[in-house]
């Protein structure tokens, strides 16, 4: 048994410091100079309700300072609550979802891929903020022509408890494994918070409609521009800002279960995820009488997240440290929930995760 928790241990400190490189590494790097490749940007946003963070997020894109760059906005009727805020910032940008697609989000995409006019596109999800040179930093790196996609890491703003224990786990659980990624050679990642390509080459993969059956659009999109075209996506030094709210602990708990069935049904990684709950087996260790293993284990997973989430996000976790392995043990609960049913909801409905991540009515 010793040995069995010696290895399961060493394996989750092996990913540890992988993830603590990885952290390190984007620290180090830099994007590629500004103001060199300037292209005309069309920024699709679908939208679907409206939260506390909404404005001040769909404020923020009205500022960005670059060149030439539209906003198109696709909403799915007049009725939704953001409609008059988006009206007043998009004005004839301001289009409505006609296709009825399995996801939404994409039906919304192909209306805007209808009308948008930039040589790139950046799409992001409603409640991201964003700064005036965002554009610039995120558009740059495509004047590279091995870079398919850009796209960033976002910092969560969490509103209420459920909302920050959530943050927690993106800024010291999720950010880190995304940065594995890259380090690793793995080409084909990208995150809704930031999606940013050059329009005729998604065009010429089919466009949202290849996509308009999947739950995880983001890495469907990811996927479909680089496997297998010799290209590769870029992590951006940039971090966008993200809000996060929660009116209860088991909506919560329920947005991280879909999350982690999208996971699933996507990436056959997903069976192995325990190897990064350092926490997990920091408490076993403990339990079983191994107390150094324990201690060193969970201080690994603690530098990671903290470098992570406090240098790298700048995210404010610094203060939870001692939670960092408490996070583990619920994220090892979400994964086992990941296998314990195919169905999810999402915006009011309830759907069914098919082979490969498509979606249906349940």
């Amino acid at each position: 048994m010793a040995w069995i928790l010696a290895a399961l241990c060493a394996a989750s400190a092996g990913y540890q410091l992988t993830a603590l490189l990885a952290v390190l590494r984007q620290l180090w790097r830099r994007d590629p100079t500004l103001g060199r490749y300037t292209p005309a940007v069309s920024i699709l946003k679908p939208v679907h309700g409206r939260d506390r963070f909404f404005d001040g997020a769909i404020q923020s894109h009205a500022s960005i300072d670059y060149p030439r760059y539209e906003i198109r906005f696709a909403l799915g009727s007049p009725e939704d609550p953001a409609h008059e805020v988006v009206r007043r910032v998009a004005g004839a940008h301001l289009h409505y979802r006609v296709e009825q697609t399995p996801n939404p989000k994409a039906g919304s995409l192909m209306e805007l891929e209808r009308h948008a006019t930039g040589e790139v596109w950046v799409i992001n999800d409603g409640d991201i903020r964003v700064t005036p040179s965002y554009l610039n930093r995120v558009v740059a790196p495509l004047a590279d022509s091995g870079i398919a996609l850009v796209t960033c890491l976002y910092r969560p703003i969490a509103h209420g408890l459920p909302a920050m224990w959530e943050a927690l786990g993106i800024a010291t659980d999720f950010a880190p494994s995304t940065l594995v990624a890259p380090l690793v050679g793995i080409g084909e990642f990208g995150l809704g918070s930031t999606l940013c390509f050059r329009a005729a080459e998604w065009k010429r993969l089919g466009g949202f409609e290849s996509i308009a059956s999947y739950l995880a659009d983001d890495y469907q999109l990811a996927s479909r521009l680089t496997r297998g075209q010799g290209k590769r996506a870029w992590m951006s030094r940039y971090v966008v800002d993200t809000g996060l709210e929660y009116g209860s602990w088991r909506a919560m708990w329920k947005h991280q279960v879909r999350w982690a069935r999208t996971i699933r049904h996507n990436r056959a990684e997903y069976a192995g995820l325990p190897v990064t709950h350092a926490g997990l087996w920091a408490a076993l260790a403990l339990a079983l009488g191994h107390a150094d293993w324990a201690l060193g284990l969970a201080a690994l997973r603690m530098s990671t997240g903290f470098l992570a989430g406090a240098v790298l996000l700048r995210s404010g976790t610094g203060w939870a440290l001692p939670l960092m392995p408490v996070w583990d043990l619920f994220a090892f609960a979400v994964w086992i929930s990941g296998y314990t049913g195919r169905t999810i909801e999402w915006r009011g409905q309830r759907m069914r995760i098919g082979a490969g991540g498509r979606l249906a009515d349940s």
